[in-house]
């Protein structure tokens, strides 16, 4: 077998309340992005290449040291030309009143429906756009806006912001905002993306909701983990002003009933749903307003 005709690969299964703490020991590891799956079980499943197969198996030996009760399986794909691959696989996402665009494809995107563009530079699967929870974000965020409910001038707090990608949709509305997310890895991308889209009214910062204990915002957005979410609702729930304007994302339709009943305050719940290639899955997003 001829070794640089293969990458290697790295797919780790950890139960939810695990999932932060794996993240943070594969962001210290790698220098460039990996892909994120929930299970159907609950579980997260992180999956990662890299041409250099002791860095993964020294990571495996990290995630058996902090994590013993994760799954670690090694393998090798074809290596073909993993960039070009990855260009291939970013293709523009269009949704509601956006389209996500990575830098190479700004120029030679036709916007013939007068989209607001949204230039990513990927740096995670799960930050690009393509996952279901931040395109049912933009569906929920484009239906709230057609209904008067976001505005100009109006101030939003997007939780575990990722990329940026759903602070930037809110900077194309007109609004102002904080982000907040616990990985500095996305915090320093978020920042970058921020820059490439030339936005300067969204501040994004390393921490979670107790940072802005005792603010309130006119639209609040957490695309999150369900566990965070339940553990969260109250703070959350605070931090939205007498408007209620709130979206949830980053769970599936098994875990939805114990977040309704976590944000039954905020009364009826509406939703947007996308169905998943995993058995008896769906990605849920919740919204108010």
């Amino acid at each position: 077998m001829n070794k640089d005709s293969f990458l290697e690969r790295l797919e780790i299964i950890v139960e939810e309340e695990d999932f932060a703490l794996a993240e943070a020991l594969v962001g210290q590891a790698l220098s460039y992005g990996w892909e994120e799956e929930s299970l159907p079980t609950g579980q997260i499943k992180l999956r990662m290449h890299c041409e250099d197969g002791t860095i993964l198996d020294s990571l495996a030996n990290e995630i058996a040291s902090f994590l013993p009760n994760a799954l670690c399986s090694r393998s090798q794909i074809e290596k073909a030309d993993w960039t070009n691959a990855w260009k291939e696989y970013f293709t523009p996402i269009e949704v509601g009143d956006f389209v996500i665009l990575p830098p190479w494809l700004e120029e030679s995107y036709v916007n013939e429906k007068n989209l607001h563009k949204i230039i990513i530079e990927p740096k995670s699967a799960f930050g690009t756009g393509h996952h279901a929870s931040t395109v049912l974000c933009l569906k929920a965020l484009t239906t709230l806006y057609h209904e008067g409910k976001i505005k100009a001038g109006q101030h939003f707090l997007d939780l575990g912001t990722g990329s940026g990608i759903l602070g930037i949709a809110c900077t194309k509305y007109g609004l102002t905002g904080y982000g907040l997310d616990i990985e500095s890895l996305a915090v320093d991308n978020a920042k970058e993306n921020c820059c490439i889209n030339k936005v300067q009214d969204f501040n994004v910062e390393l921490g979670s909701i107790e940072k802005v204990k005792g603010q309130k915002f006119d639209v609040v957005i957490a695309n999150i983990l369900a566990a965070p979410l339940r553990e969260m609702a109250e703070d959350i729930i605070n931090a939205t002003n007498e408007n209620h304007v709130l979206v949830l994302s980053g769970f599936l339709g098994t875990q939805v009933a114990d977040l309704e009943k976590a944000y039954s305050k905020m009364g009826i719940a509406r939703r947007f749903t996308q169905e998943t290639d995993m058995k008896d899955g769906e990605w849920i997003s919740l919204y108010w307003g």
